[in-house]
């Protein structure tokens, strides 16, 4: 006699191994996401920044990005000099610096991403500072600001993603560009992405 279909326990066994396979395999898949999308973030924030000083050169004026914290993480927007005298923080309260751009979060764009920092990080350069808690390095301003020529201040933004996936992004000031990191926690080193 030909039996036609599956017994109820083939089909128990079938699901039970299915779900056994997926559970093993979800967690790396998750892992390998947050990395894409943390990198993601991070190239996106370095495209930005060239932006800006693409704006601040085709204007032949000061343009700068102003990060501003906010409850739920950091904010940024771009902003013009409005009186030749470079785009400052004073300047952009009284309306003068005008903003050319919609405020921006990388939560907005990226879930589980924004400017943070891991704790105990170490520094980017061999015997430089630690980032300490405050993931917009920017001198003593929340400004990166480019003039006309598209030099810049110099500075770093951390990027902390999902299950502690930790990218910088590095500006330089004498050439204005930008460069990104991600730091490896096993051997606790940066790497160029």
């Amino acid at each position: 006699m030909n039996d036609q279909g599956y017994s109820l326990l083939e089909l128990l066994f079938v699901i039970a191994a299915s779900i056994t396979s997926a559970g093993v395999a979800i967690p790396p898949l998750l892992t390998t996401l947050d990395h894409y999308r943390t990198a993601g973030a991070a190239r996106y924030v370095a495209a930005r920044i060239h932006r800006v000083r693409m704006e601040a050169i085709g204007r032949s004026t000061h343009v700068a990005l102003q990060f501003v914290q906010t409850p739920s993480g950091y904010a940024y927007v771009v902003h013009a000099d409005g009186n030749g005298d470079g785009v400052r923080s004073q300047d952009i309260n009284d309306g003068i610096d005008p903003p050319l751009s919609m405020v921006e979060r990388l939560t907005d764009n990226f879930a589980g991403v924004n400017f943070d920092v891991l704790p105990d990080l170490p520094p980017v350069d061999p015997g430089g500072q630690p980032p300490g808690t405050d993931p917009i390095k920017l001198g003593t301003s929340n400004l990166l600001s480019y003039s006309a020529t598209g030099t810049s201040s110099s500075g770093s933004l951390y990027i902390l993603g999902r299950r502690n996936v930790q990218y910088v992004v590095r500006v330089l000031g004498d050439t204005g560009r930008a460069r990104v990191l991600r730091f490896d926690a096993r051997s606790r080193q940066w790497k160029p992405l």
